[in-house]
């Protein structure tokens, strides 16, 4: 059925009168009787009794009626919300994330996205970066925050801040009360790191940074997320390299010191499909960006 017959008839049944409904449909009295008939044809039901004194639904009309009405709203919701789509208004934005990014101001530019566009629903899952580019060409998600990554061609990318690493240890470290300390002196320590499965970036550019350094690491445990790296060398269980905004997570009996000279970075990348472009993605990167602009600017504790 045709929207239009649908919103021909819901008039007249509404006015049970012609040609009050032709001014209200703002049409003549003929197209409207054409467009009834037309109705009727392909319900195959008289929708109607009409008599030189009055208009009246018959039940078949009176089943249509609410119907109809139903499916006019449906359809005018449909075009309406297809538009809030298309210019960014409404969604839904499926975004994956590091664990590390926890703590660079995501959940600050999610709580900004949202309130920009509290209609839009934000899903967020948790995936190391490799996953995530995976997710992102097979269209199940529409953004990823990955550490340092070659994306192919068809991603595209932006980086949204670059980090030191830094010597997370026991508190109870005899380098712990240190602020700076040379890697070097780590050589003889037992290292927490990724594994190579997980983050091969991260893997290859934390062992290369230890060989500058004149030393081989002895690996002693790999693991999955940050959380798990900070937890065991609360647990005594070893040292790592981190980067530096894992000071925020606040994990008890560990400490930070900086690291002599040049060294490393630890990046983190916004990357999305370059088509089709989803308005979204570009409104919840200004608000990445701000975010971790402003997280920068303020003092670890």
């Amino acid at each position: 059925m045709e929207t239009r017959l649908l919103r021909y008839f819901v008039a007249l049944a509404e006015e049970l009168h012609f040609g009050r409904a032709a001014v209200r449909l703002s049409i003549s009295q003929p197209p409207l009787s054409v467009a009834i008939k037309q109705l009727e044809d392909q319900v195959q039901a008289q929708l109607f009794e009409r008599n030189s004194k009055e208009v009246r639904l018959t039940a078949a009309g009176e089943h249509l009626l609410p119907r109809a009405k139903q499916i006019l709203t449906l359809t005018s919701q449909a075009a309406q919300e297809t538009t809030d789509v298309a210019r960014g208004v409404r969604g839904h934005l499926r975004v994956g994330f590091v664990g590390s990014s926890l703590y660079r101001g995501v959940p600050q530019a999610l709580e900004a996205f949202q309130k920009l566009h509290p209609q839009v629903r934000v899903d967020m899952l948790e995936l190391n970066s490799a996953e995530q580019l995976q997710e992102l060409q097979q269209a199940r998600l529409d953004l990823g925050l990955v550490h340092s990554i070659q994306p192919p061609e068809d991603i595209a990318s932006l980086k949204l801040m670059d980090e030191a690493f830094m010597a997370c240890l026991p508190d109870q470290h005899p380098l712990a009360q240190q602020d700076v300390i040379d890697l070097a002196e780590l050589k003889n320590e037992r290292l927490i790191l990724f594994l190579s499965q997980v983050s091969p970036v991260y893997h290859q550019r934390i062992y290369q940074m230890c060989q500058t350094h004149g030393f081989a690491p002895e690996i002693r445990h790999e693991v999955r997320h940050w959380l798990s790296v900070l937890s065991l060398v609360s647990l005594g269980q070893g040292v790592a390299i981190v980067p530096a905004s894992l000071q925020r997570v606040g994990m008890p009996r560990v400490a930070f010191s900086r690291l002599v000279g040049d060294q490393a970075t630890s990046e983190l990348l916004a990357v999305w499909r370059r088509n089709p472009v989803n308005p979204l993605v570009q409104s919840l990167l200004g608000c990445l960006q701000a975010a971790i602009d402003d997280i920068a600017d303020q003092p670890v504790d």
